[in-house]
Formats: C-alpha cells, structure tokens, sequence
C-alpha cells in the first residue's frame, strides 16, 4: 500500500477551510486544475469523495470532515514539532491561551500574573466557547483552556482538568441597595437578584438554597456572562450572585458592597491540558503557581 501523499493532504485542508477552489489555488500559487488533480489523487488513495459541490461552494462529504479532522492534527503537531525544537535560545515563548468567554476576567489576570510583563514571553489570549477552545486545544492551537467548566475525559480526548481555585459565592450589591440590613433570608425576600443561567452550578446551588429557606427570589435578570452581572450590580439593578473576585475592583472602591456569603456554594475554576510529549513549560509556572494558591487558601 502506498504512502499517504502529506502534499496531497496539505492542498486538502487548504481548499477545506477555504470551501473555494479558486481562492485556494491562490493562496497555493497553483492553477486551479493542478490543485483539483492534486485533490482527485488524494480521493482516490483515500477511496472516497471528500467534497460535494454545491453551486460555486464546496462542501466536506462526511469523510471530508474526518480527514479535515486528522489533517489539522497532523499539521498542529508539525508546528509543535518546530516549534518545541527551537525553544534553545529562542528570544521570546509564545503562550498560547484560550478561556471561556464568561469566565471572571479577574481570575484570568490572576492566573496569568507569573508571566505577565515577562520579556521573554509572548502571550496570546483567546476567548470563545468551550466546544470551541477544547477543539483549538485538540489541535494544539491552544496551550490551555481556562475555564469553570472541567470536560469530560474519555480514551478519545485526552484532557486534564488541573483545579487551580475554589471562590466562595457571595450577595453583592450597590451600598443603597443593602441600606438597611437584614440577615440573608431578609434580602433575597426583599430585594431583586441577578442571578447566573440555570445550567450553572453556582445557580443550581442557589435554587436549592432558596428553596432550603421557604423563597422564591425576585429574578432581576439571568446572565451567562460575569462581566455583565458585575455591570447589573454597579447599575443598582438588584443584588448579584458572583464570587467576589469577580468585582473586587468595585469593593476595594466602596461602589458595591458584599452583602453576605452563600452557605455551601462555590465556583471552582480550572485550567485544562492536553496529554503532550512536549508541553509548552510555561505551563508549570503557571499551574505550580496555581496549585499554591489553591493548598494556602
């Protein structure tokens, strides 16, 4: 059986992310019929058709979508190759992080302090949803995915969810809004919450600490994104249920004020790895940073 042609395989993934064999045969330098004979021959060792046509617009055949699959990885992992082998005496390490488009903005820049301002180091930041950032780690466009949102690891995936921080939950809001006092029974009976989306752990927690006290809490607004509930919070819409860290800019300043601290729940943060040969080393500085943090508090 012959060799698989990486040329053949390379041609593809290029008419592939660009669904236009004209505008990939650019990118190539290649004229259009040299590139669909390169595409004929790979179709052929592979014994299947990997693009329908579809108008002007070509589309993956659902062996298309496999091989697209592997070819990304095969060439993600070229990259890692060189890239790894030239860390020796290279002036600057690119870290390349990916975090949920949600997450605490805070806790990012807290996991990242070690390499931050660091000459020798180049920082890429990506945000975007988890399906999205774990399909980037697969492929080794991404370093690490922070998240609070640990993935499933089965023998196809080979993830590895390091918990980095467990943030206690709190009742945060504008002075006027706990003028007054109360106990926290009182405020939630009283005053409107911004609460996280239902799929959220924190907000199972939540309904069951609302439901453990007999309430049934004004609902001001449900937001899946942290730096929305804490800008909810400044504007006096009700009172948030967030970790303080997420506005703990607004509490040192005196804008908004932690009201109390909700018993038994907690958002845990974590910092996801693929199973390398080579991981990039600035991970340990950061996961060793982490894992401290985490044994001191």
């Amino acid at each position: 059986m012959a060799d698989l042609n990486y040329n053949h395989l390379r041609y593809f993934r290029a008419v592939a992310h660009e669904g236009n064999l004209t505008r990939a045969a650019e990118r190539l330098n290649l004229s259009q019929s040299a590139l669909s004979v390169q595409i004929r021959r790979l179709e052929e060792r592979l014994g299947h058709a990997l693009f329908e046509r579809r108008g002007r617009q070509l589309h993956l055949t659902e062996a298309g979508r496999i091989a697209l699959d592997y070819a990304d990885a095969i060439f993600a992992s070229g990259e890692e190759l060189v890239g790894t082998l030239r860390q020796t005496g290279r002036a600057r390490q690119a870290l390349r992080v990916g975090a949920l488009a949600t997450l605490s903005r805070n806790f990012q820049i807290g996991f990242l302090r070690p390499v931050l301002g660091r000459a020798d180091v180049e920082l890429i930041l990506r945000s975007g949803s988890p399906a999205e950032l774990l399909r980037a780690l697969e492929t080794l466009s991404l370093d690490v995915v922070l998240t609070n949102q640990p993935p499933a690891r089965d023998a196809a995936t080979a993830f590895v969810s390091h918990r980095l921080a467990e943030q206690r939950v709190s009742l945060v809001g504008t002075p006027g809004r706990l003028r007054g006092g109360g106990g926290l029974a009182d405020l939630l009976a009283s005053q409107p919450v911004i609460l996280p989306t239902p799929e959220s752990s924190v907000r199972t927690g939540f309904d069951a600490l609302a439901d453990r006290l007999g309430l049934r809490p004004q609902i001001a607004a449900e937001v899946d994104d942290m730096a929305m509930m804490r800008l909810l919070a400044r504007a006096g819409v009700g009172l948030a249920v967030l970790p303080p860290i997420v506005v703990k800019d607004e509490l040192n300043s005196g804008l908004l004020a932690e009201a109390d601290r909700l018993p038994g729940i907690a958002e845990t943060f974590y910092a996801v790895t693929m199973a390398r040969r080579f991981p990039n080393p600035l991970l340990r500085t950061l996961l060793d940073a982490g894992a401290r943090e985490l044994d001191a508090g």
